[in-house]
């Protein structure tokens, strides 16, 4: 997949990015991230999501145009302003920068079609990084490669196709994925779950960009978060 526009800028970060959108955003986890190092990024009015919690952008990116008050954030923090109309303001932030891990908040709730436009924008973007999307329930691992973690037994992992791939081979599942297809309107991995935890998916590099979701209670989120980064680390 390529990105629907060449980006004038990106912003590099090395620690976790956090993306702030108006969708539905848990505050306190908002600043717990931020207590833990991440960067924070608002897409447009997430912006003021962000100073509704205390707390400072790094960075506003996308039209602006649903910023209460754009004027105020100038000399504040850095303003990058993105006027195409073919992307959502979130997806404006994902391709505007780099980080090794990223989560998003505020990208799903409160409008179905914005749920299912961060949906897509991850599908196009987690070709090159890992997304996390969080909700109130959730999160949804927007994935490229192979992926390992480690749940309690009989846990629910679900894993949702983004484009057809076909998984290499994997382990610690109820329904293993070895050699199996998954495709948008064909066949998903809903409501598969881990044998006695530990579990790992490889999904066949060859042929379309393999992304996929893998989705786990929200309480995993820390612990994913944690082995992205590890993940990263080992690769540098």
């Amino acid at each position: 997949m390529q990105e629907r526009v060449a980006p004038a800028e990106i912003i590099t970060f090395t620690n976790l990015l956090v993306i702030v959108g108006g969708g539905t955003v848990d505050i306190e986890l908002l600043r717990e991230l931020y207590l833990a190092g991440a960067n924070l990024v608002g897409a447009d009015g997430g912006a003021d999501v962000i100073a509704d919690a205390g707390l400072k952008p790094d960075a506003i990116i996308g039209d602006l145009d649903s910023l209460k008050n754009p004027m105020g954030w100038l000399g504040r923090t850095k303003m990058v302003t993105i006027a195409e109309q073919d992307t959502t303001d979130f997806e404006k932030s994902l391709y505007s920068t780099r980080a090794p891990v990223t989560v998003a908040l505020g990208m799903t709730g409160k409008r179905f079609d914005h749920t299912l436009a961060a949906i897509d924008a991850v599908a196009r973007q987690a070709v090159n990084r890992p997304i996390i999307l969080v909700d109130d329930y959730d999160i949804a691992i927007a994935l490229s490669g192979r992926f390992d973690y480690e749940v309690e037994p009989k846990e629910r992992v679900s894993v949702h196709p983004l484009v057809p791939i076909r998984f290499r081979a994997s382990s610690g599942l109820r329904y293993p994925l070895d050699n199996l297809k998954l495709a948008p309107g064909e066949r998903t991995g809903t409501s598969n779950e881990a044998t006695t935890g530990p579990f790992w998916m490889e999904p066949d590099p060859r042929g379309y960009p393999p992304t996929y979701l893998v989705v786990l209670d929200r309480r995993h989120l820390f612990g994913v978060i944690a082995a992205l980064m590890e993940r990263d680390a080992a690769k540098a």
